[in-house]
């Protein structure tokens, strides 16, 4: 129990309910007491989970621990209470006693409520009921807590509550933190992994000039002092290449990217990805790295390569399953692409199958479309699909036996996209040329083509080695291997509207 004699102020809040006006008046029987309820620091010895491992050798050697987290239950039975206290580690049982207590200190533990914060003092002792416990001491109040919890037996499950206050969401929904830990864990793996094979981790521009790297809407902004509009990254890839080029072999960034795009289960407008680059390396490599790390990140969690997703178990064993995208396409529509000669010939197909196409949209886009409708959500094991158009690929190799596809793939899990690869383009004047068809594109309408960067056309021409890039989301990474249903459950803090 602290004894520190502080003042502080109460402040009035609009439509206070009567339990939080009760724990206001609790507070202030703190503070009249002398005791100062938002407490220094506590030097905790043990977490919960350590206490009931080693609770029998503390037991028999009577062992003083001090542990510090969040009042979840209170039991009080006159002279003597039980509490639910949970720390990061779980959650352990503390028994109070008034005669061990103190006549004052017990009258002042009356005064905690669930949600409050505190230090112990005690011995640990199993109970008749097998139940670890800690026999508390001393005690030190270290925050009041002025708003209850959600009741024990209903909880926090309204999402947009839980989206919102997180801090809310982690505090009574346990499961949420593991989520959470796990995820720092996959980003430490992601690390792990690529420095063991010599890549370098940078960091590059969030603000960018021109908005480059991918086919997205960015967000735009002003710089006052430069007087100049910038945009927030969309991605990262075109300054990581120009460090290939002064010479950097192997290099990977893992931070954020904004894209101006909607909200739904899979896209947030601001979201991790990792991207590398591998100078003299090509599109096999990055298939092998992307297969891999996977695996590995998995084995890390789980020690297997099979976890169940949703309603599915998935298998993330190396090799992945492999189809091209034309060979994908005519799986699930029937429809051969590989016979297509003319753009009419696409539309037809297309037609057929319903799938929209625009006025410009070349047999490449065509084909696209038609596996975005039919061949995406049927991708449930780890697929990799290679052998993309040459139309909807502007920054990869173009297939030197097929001048219509590209060097690429991307990689699927349960029908959703995962990892996007390439044997990069690093001809500067196909570069250049495919650079003005994407402006052709932005001048017909497409606001999610690409911009024409001079700077990087004029890097290329220095000189890029070939080199096979990768991208992976590390959001839909983290619901994979968490068996998130949306990307909202493994971002801290979403993006929301304003509460009314």
């Amino acid at each position: 129990m602290s004894d520190t004699k502080q003042e502080t102020p109460i402040v009035e809040e609009e439509k206070l309910n009567d339990q939080m006006k009760v724990r206001r008046e609790k507070m202030q029987e703190f503070i009249d007491a002398g005791i100062y309820p938002y407490g220094q620091k506590y030097n905790w010895t043990h977490h919960a989970e350590e206490v009931k491992t080693q609770a029998a050798d503390f037991e028999k050697d009577e062992t003083i621990v001090n542990v510090a987290g969040r009042l979840m239950a209170i039991r009080r039975h006159g002279k003597t209470a039980f509490c639910v206290l949970r720390d990061l580690s779980g959650e352990i049982q503390l028994y109070f006693r008034k005669d061990i207590l103190g006549e004052d200190s017990y009258a002042l533990f009356k005064l905690l409520d669930i949600g409050d914060i505190v230090g112990v003092e005690g011995t640990v002792f199993v109970t008749h009921t097998g139940e670890t416990t800690i026999r508390v001491e001393k005690w030190t109040l270290l925050s009041k807590s002025l708003r209850p919890l959600p009741e024990k037996f209903h909880g926090l499950t309204d999402k947009e509550t839980r989206y919102r206050q997180r801090y809310l969401d982690l505090i009574v929904n346990p499961e949420v933190k593991d989520t959470f830990i796990k995820r720092s864990q996959i980003v430490k793996g992601i690390r792990k992994y690529l420095d063991e094979r010599q890549f370098l981790e940078v960091e590059t521009p969030m603000l960018h000039t021109i908005a480059g790297g991918a086919a997205a809407r960015p967000f735009k902004t002003h710089h006052n002092a430069l007087d100049m509009d910038i945009y927030l990254r969309i991605a990262p890839e075109l300054h990581l290449k120009r460090l290939l080029v002064g010479g950097l072999e192997r290099v990977y960034e893992m931070n954020r990217c904004f894209r101006n795009e909607g909200i739904d289960t899979r896209h947030n407008p601001e979201f991790t990805t990792v991207e590398l680059y591998q100078a003299y390396g090509d599109l096999e490599d990055v298939i092998s790295i992307t297969e891999n790390m996977v695996a590995e990140l998995c084995k890390m969690l789980y020690g297997t390569t099979k976890i169940t997703y949703i309603d599915k178990e998935i298998d993330l064993t190396p090799p992945w399953n492999r189809m091209t995208m034309i060979e994908a396409v005519q799986k699930f529509t029937g429809e051969d692409f590989a016979a297509v000669k003319t753009v009419e010939e696409a539309r037809v197909i297309a037609d057929k199958l319903h799938v929209e196409y625009g006025e410009f949209d070349g047999i490449g886009k065509i084909i696209n479309g038609c596996f975005e409708n039919y061949v995406e959500e049927n991708l449930i094991q780890p697929t990799i699909i290679t052998g993309h158009p040459l139309e909807i690929s502007p920054l990869t190799k173009q297939d030197r036996d097929n001048p219509l596809l590209t060097y690429r793939f991307e990689g699927f899990i349960y029908g959703r996209e995962l990892a996007n690869g390439f044997s990069e383009l690093n001809d500067p004047i196909d570069q250049r040329n495919r650079f003005i068809e994407q402006m052709k594109e932005r001048e017909r309408g497409d606001d999610e083509a690409h911009q024409m960067d001079e700077d990087y056309c004029r890097a290329l021409e220095y000189g890029l080695p070939p080199t096979g890039g990768l991208g992976i989301g590390i959001d839909r990474l983290v619901m994979f291997l968490t068996n998130s249903a949306s990307i909202r459950d493994v971002l801290l803090f979403p993006l929301c509207r304003p509460e009314q």
